[in-house]
């Protein structure tokens, strides 16, 4: 068998749950609900490509520059300094001042990979890290063409030695992504998830799919520490179905979905 070059995470602990890291040159998928730890987890991964030397870059579309920059420094990543130096290139997608050159002003995928693209030549050829936190944020009009969007997105950057990680949010109310899209896409589909436990937050990371990996296949507590960022605790010794919606909820979900599907008014049943 061929050796595979796998890049870390950042997070030594995670690394261990995917045979010592991503695999070079993969297009992941890290999902789940606001608050589970997407960023946290993303922001590893471009803190580790910095100090290996790999040129980075981490598209924003749900926070401005500044906060990203600031929310490394609470875990002690050196985004700031990566970005003075030249090794990291953030794009906000979100508060991007007009002046700024590494901004785009609108949603558009076609828009989004220009400047990703441009930034890639700017850091200079050969391998690099990509973030884009979130994908979600692109298919906001036309959630429907998530699946679509995500092939176009991943056969672009494969073609510009990018190893990425995209995020991919769940609604709070429906547990549901935009369309499965990015999952169907994906060489990897990363998993995190929340609970209240006792009256306590609780989040929890499984590893759903790594494509020439043999995973760990259950699901982990976590937690995240200033200073120090994501950590693993321990596995979970809740079942998955208690970490999903309630069996009357997801009929009720089912039910309404199929009456639009039929065009039955609500309430006719």
């Amino acid at each position: 068998m061929p050796t595979i070059e796998r890049l870390s995470t950042g997070i030594p602990s995670f690394d261990k749950l995917i045979q010592g890291g991503i695999p070079k040159g993969f297009f992941v998928a890290v999902c789940g609900e606001p608050g589970t730890g997407k960023t946290i987890f993303s922001m590893h991964f471009i803190s580790q490509g910095i100090r290996e030397g790999t040129p980075c870059i981490f598209v924003t579309t749900e926070e401005s520059k500044e906060s990203i920059i600031r929310q490394a420094s609470q875990f002690n990543m050196p985004f700031k300094e990566a970005v003075e130096d030249g090794s990291l290139i953030i794009i906000d997608a979100l508060m991007g001042a007009k002046e700024d050159k590494w901004s785009i002003h609108s949603l558009e995928l076609t828009e989004l990979l220009k400047k990703i693209v441009e930034a890639k030549k700017k850091l200079g050829y050969g391998d690099a890290r990509l973030v884009i936190d979130s994908m979600s944020a692109f298919w906001l009009a036309a959630p429907a063409m998530a699946r679509r969007d995500s092939y176009y997105v991943k056969k672009v950057l494969t073609k510009w030695n990018f190893t990425t990680i995209a995020t991919s949010q769940y609604a709070i109310t429906t547990g549901l992504g935009f369309g499965f899209g990015i999952e169907h896409v994906a060489d990897g589909i990363i998993r995190f998830r929340k609970s209240i436990r006792e009256g306590v937050l609780k989040r929890f990371v499984m590893v759903e799919k790594m494509r020439q990996t043999q995973h760990d296949l259950k699901m982990y507590e976590i937690d995240i520490r200033d200073g120090i960022g994501l950590i693993i605790i321990r596995p979970t010794k809740y079942r998955r179905e208690d970490l999903i919606l309630p069996q009357k909820v997801v009929e009720k979900m089912l039910e309404t979905a199929l009456k639009k599907e039929l065009e039955i008014p609500e309430g006719s049943g």
